[in-house]
């Protein structure tokens, strides 16, 4: 579903990944690990469009997709999640929702979806009217997925859902992730706690200094590095 082949990136001056190539396949969920700054961010904000491949190439379903607009890559059908959840703090659960329909004009479908979020985030149903600031950092998170979905992603990217959530929130999360992968979603995750990642992921790429290091199962990756000094920079 989607390839990516010798990928440049960076910010200004700096190059932040050099030489990355990776593939997630349809119904997978792969994980990118390792340390701040490895470049896992960049690369998910690579193929969302937010920044432009220096070099290289992005291939989402047999179509060439590097360099266009975030738009351009919403409409493909590609969604991003992103750290820190950027909710707008004041516009309601509702209107939230709504801006991550945006690119459709289905009225009927869009509200549809929107009940439809309200069955599988139950806590945005019952704070639908009220302003997305005032919610707890779970429901955010909870609201910040929900409204990826609304554009109908085929691709769903989450950049570090369980940060600075409580334990038992992180449970929750991760169940949650869980859940949405077991409906068909393809999902490439980026996340701190990378042992939880493992747990659940199909295959995962170990970054470094802004290259693959390393792929493979959660198995082989935990067979062939030492995880806990490759994760915290040891």
């Amino acid at each position: 579903m989607l390839t990516l082949e010798g990928l440049y990136a960076g910010y200004g001056s700096i190059t932040a990944l050099r030489d990355v190539s990776l593939q997630v396949a349809e119904g997978e969920m792969v994980a990118l690990v390792g340390v701040n700054g490895a470049g896992k961010t960049t690369t998910l904000a690579t193929i969302a469009g937010i920044l432009k491949p220096l070099q290289g190439s992005i291939t989402f379903q047999g179509r060439s997709i590097g360099g266009q607009s975030p738009e351009e890559i919403i409409r493909q059908g590609i969604a991003l999640v992103p750290e820190g959840r950027r909710i707008f703090p004041s516009l309601t659960v509702s209107e939230n929702l709504r801006l991550g329909a945006a690119i459709r004009r289905d009225r009927a479908g869009i509200q549809q979806d929107i009940e439809a979020m309200y069955q599988r985030f139950p806590i945005l149903g019952k704070r639908f009217n009220q302003p997305g600031g005032t919610l707890s950092g779970g429901e955010q998170q909870q609201l910040a997925i929900a409204r990826a979905l609304m554009s109908q992603p085929k691709l769903l990217m989450l950049d570090e859902p369980s940060l600075g959530l409580a334990p038992i929130l992180v449970d929750a999360i991760f169940d949650l992730i869980t859940q949405l992968r077991q409906t068909g979603v393809t999902i490439l995750l980026v996340e701190q706690n990378v042992e939880r990642a493992l747990e659940i992921v199909d295959r995962a790429y170990l970054l470094n200094t802004g290259r693959v290091e390393t792929s493979g199962s959660p198995a082989e990756l935990r067979q062939r590095v030492d995880l806990t000094r490759a994760y915290l920079g040891g």
